[in-house]
């Protein structure tokens, strides 16, 4: 029996209906056409899909912060209408959103929030100094409420493996971060493979990943380096990153590289009740 059909653990996906927007120059667009506005909609994907638990987080991704910002009550509502539910509140390191963090850091008790979710693709980066007096609020709250900080990767700029890194020096010994993407691309998932996710680990720092996004080679890798390594096989999970990510193909792919066994086992559900539950 597969993991899927044992039911799944999805550590990432998102809700809200982003507005259309002329991204890169062109006409306004919405490539996320598998949005969703309503929680009742969302259910029914974790329904059709046999999801049995699930971290939602706001939806993002147009540089408006406010839109991203307005979803965290929704979010922390959607874990009251189903216990499979849990929430991440969207937060930012930019001093211009130092009101709206506040705001949405004083959600942070609620019984379903899970997680803090950080992304500097809207701006900001690690490594700025102006970033730093919040980045410390957004990780003292993570730490005195037992919350993961869910952090978006890519490669290069300020997403890079190279930036979000200083941030699990910075603060993985004392909160849990999850580098989402597994580094976001080629140069991403050699830079994390090739050693440093299994550096963490072994320094102790609570480092956790996924393989949403990955290039297909990433998670046969992966796999093979931590079964050569003999650790890591805690710290990987299944995201499925709907509506930006394919929730079929995210499966297949990390079904393939991990198997059956332990290691998928723990991918596709033990890892996120480590973790989110």
């Amino acid at each position: 029996m597969s993991p899927m059909q044992r039911g799944t653990a999805d550590s990432h996906r998102h809700l809200g209906v982003l507005p259309a927007f002329d991204f890169y120059g062109g006409p306004a667009v919405s490539p996320d056409v598998t949005a969703r506005a309503t929680i009742a909609e969302l259910i029914r994907d974790l329904d059709s899909e046999g999801v049995e638990r699930a971290l939602i987080l706001p939806n993002y991704g147009v540089p408006l912060p406010d839109v991203a910002f307005s979803f965290n009550e929704l979010v922390v509502e959607a874990t009251v209408k189903d216990d499979r539910i849990r929430a991440g509140l969207w937060v930012s390191p930019l001093p211009r959103d130092a009101e709206r963090t506040a705001k949405a850091l004083r959600l942070a008790a609620e019984p379903g929030v899970r997680a803090l979710k950080l992304s500097f693709l809207l701006g900001g980066r690690p490594s700025d100094p102006e970033c730093r007096p919040l980045l410390d609020e957004i990780f003292t709250v993570a730490r005195e409420h037992n919350l993961v900080v869910h952090i978006h990767t890519s490669p290069g700029a300020a997403s890079d493996v190279d930036e979000v890194g200083r941030l699990v020096e910075l603060y993985g010994d004392h909160v849990r971060l999850h580098l989402v993407h597994l580094g976001g691309g080629m140069s991403g998932h050699i830079k994390l493979i090739g050693g440093r996710f299994f550096d963490w680990i072994s320094a102790g720092k609570m480092v956790y990943t996924d393989t949403s996004w990955a290039i297909g080679f990433a998670p046969r890798w992966l796999a093979a380096e931590i079964e050569r390594r003999g650790l890591g096989h805690d710290r990987v999970l299944y995201a499925s990153d709907e509506p930006w990510g394919d929730a079929a193909g995210e499966r297949a792919r990390l079904t393939a590289a991990f198997g059956d066994g332990d290691l998928g086992r723990r991918a596709f559900g033990a890892t996120f009740a480590a973790l989110y539950d």
